[in-house]
């Protein structure tokens, strides 16, 4: 039978619940047990795909297309276990299915309620992946802050579940804050208290309490929360900042946070975690031989989190090379032809970002422009590699208004155009190419180089392509189509010949990059920029 554990968040937002989430999922996963995480957002959104990246940080797109929460990002790169559409669900995905259930008549005119209804479909949907016989347990992270309003349903359906499951079968895990008062020179367990006497209140004892604090606790304030939250001493984890997320499960291994779930579960501990090659990789992590400046060029950089798994990608290919990737962000919006110069010297390698719309598309083809006749190395994913295109066609090919009928409809030279598919799409949400992709590589490019194989699949988030009217000039020109879908023919990566490392993937590589498995492309686009900065 399959075991639930459910994380919930008290005090403040932000303390790490996704961090948590896969850290104990990688101490079980090292234990030998098949886990996957799951996270339920407190929103209306149907799903993250149409909000703004300074509203929710990046949107992860899963193999089977699915928009979702950046935390799930976290939970492939800890688990390098795929992640689908059941893994991440919101408040507007509860209400519109049992709305649609409502309208078909399916509930035989009752009065349509959060409870039991709503609570109802929420408990169906924490079972989905239980149920899929795949799993021995299943993490459940509940979005938000104990006591606000949007989370109340989610927490009573975690109540109710639990008095169903019965004891040993599902237990709940409150990650809390222990502030540290400057003034006084104390921590202060009064907020971790008022957290779980709003969850009591709701009718959840919780089971384990993970304490995240700047300073260590001592006995005597474990005690103390012991004994006015209901808890065992030994359920009182203690969960100091860190010097980087990966160091967490190793901290989680000091405090027992697995054995002390294994044991509330009634689970053999079986045998101890297997996490050499985890250590091997923060060895290589922490103690890089050289240094590496790679500029982001983007139009979300003032928030890094819209960009996570491109960080993260370049903390994988970095150990992997054994070098500290010095990621500097530069807003697109804020190059121009006069300052791209002045702003991208001394680095030793670009990365243009995705992204949707207008703002800031010129300054990213300054940068590629910048780069391409100055042989810096070069990466360019999603738009980027649409911006290369675009710089491409009208600065070597000679079409001064060759641009992407994203940004100019009526341009002559429609170099990057929407998918023939995409056109007749009125609604937003959820209708772009998204998911995974084949693509057959050609032999002697530096993409055959990078993966080692001539069939990849890879993971699309866009609605605009490479306009193959113009594949045959942009290739005699140099700019080589070096991926293409077997299925419909449309190019998914292009690289430029002689030059030290110039890559464009219409796909998203990042998001494929775990610390079991960093992206080949991250890998050689570090690489190149490490020779390049050796050289110069």
């Amino acid at each position: 039978m399959t075991k639930y554990i459910f994380v919930t968040g008290g005090v403040t937002s932000s303390l790490g619940k996704g961090i948590i989430s896969a850290s104990l999922a990688k101490l079980l996963q090292a234990r030998g047990y098949r886990v996957t995480i799951q996270k339920f957002d407190p929103y209306i959104n149907i799903d993250p795909g149409t909000l703004n990246p300074y509203e929710h940080g990046e949107c992860y797109v899963t193999e089977d297309g699915a928009e979702t929460d950046l935390d799930l990002g976290h939970y492939e790169r800890f688990l390098n276990v795929p992640t689908s559409q059941a893994n991440n669900i919101t408040t507007g995905r509860i209400y519109q299915n049992v709305i649609n259930r409502e309208r078909e008549g399916a509930f035989l005119g009752k009065t349509v309620q959060v409870v039991p209804h709503i609570t109802d479909e929420i408990k169906r949907n924490f079972r989905i992946l239980g149920e899929s016989g795949d799993y021995d347990i299943v993490i459940t992270e509940i979005g938000g802050t104990v006591g606000d309003i949007e989370s109340l349903p989610f927490v009573e359906a975690v109540r109710q579940f639990k008095w169903e499951a019965g004891p040993n079968n599902a237990l709940v895990i409150h990650l809390t804050l222990i502030p540290f008062l400057a003034a006084a020179g104390e921590l202060k367990t009064k907020p971790t208290q008022h957290s779980v006497k709003m969850l009591l209140e709701y009718g959840i004892q919780p089971d384990i309490l993970v304490c995240r604090t700047e300073h260590h606790i001592n006995a005597d304030i474990r005690k103390k929360i012991a004994l006015f939250c209901n808890v065992n001493i030994n359920a009182v984890i203690e969960s100091m900042d860190a010097q980087t997320i990966y160091d967490v499960p190793l901290l989680m291994l000091k405090e027992k946070l697995d054995q002390t779930v294994l044991s509330k579960l009634k689970l053999a501990h079986k045998n101890e975690p297997d996490l050499e090659s985890w250590k091997d990789f923060l060895g290589r992590l922490k103690n890089p031989t050289a240094d590496v400046r790679i500029g982001l060029v983007g139009k979300y950089v003032e928030l890094p989190d819209a960009y996570k798994s491109i960080i993260e990608a370049f903390v994988h290919a970095g150990a992997k090379n054994e070098c500290k990737v010095r990621v500097e962000y530069i807003p697109s919006a804020s190059l121009t032809v006069e300052n791209a110069i002045e702003k991208l010297r001394g680095l030793h390698g670009v990365l243009v970002a995705p992204g949707f719309g207008e703002r800031g598309f010129e300054g990213k083809i300054e940068a590629i422009r910048y780069v391409r006749e100055n042989n810096i190395p070069f990466f360019g994913i999603c738009l980027g590699m649409q911006c290369a295109v675009v710089e491409f066609g009208r600065h070597v090919l000679g079409y001064a208004d060759a641009s992407s009928t994203e940004m100019n409809p009526e341009t002559p030279n429609p170099v990057i155009d929407m998918m023939e598919e995409q056109k007749t799409i009125v609604h937003k949400g959820g209708t772009m190419r998204l998911g995974a992709s084949p693509c057959d590589i050609k032999k002697g490019t530096k993409a055959a180089a990078a993966y080692g194989k001539t069939r990849i699949s890879e993971r699309h988030r866009h609605r605009y392509e490479f306009n193959n009217k113009y594949l045959k000039e942009y290739e005699a020109a140099g700019l080589v189509p070096s991926g293409i879908n077997p299925e419909n023919g449309l190019v998914e990566i292009v690289e430029l010949k002689n030059h030290p490392y110039f890559v464009g993937a219409q796909f998203h590589p990042e998001l494929k990059s775990t610390v079991a498995n960093p992206h080949p492309l991250f890998i050689n686009f570090v690489a190149a920029s490490l020779a390049y900065a050796r050289k110069n």
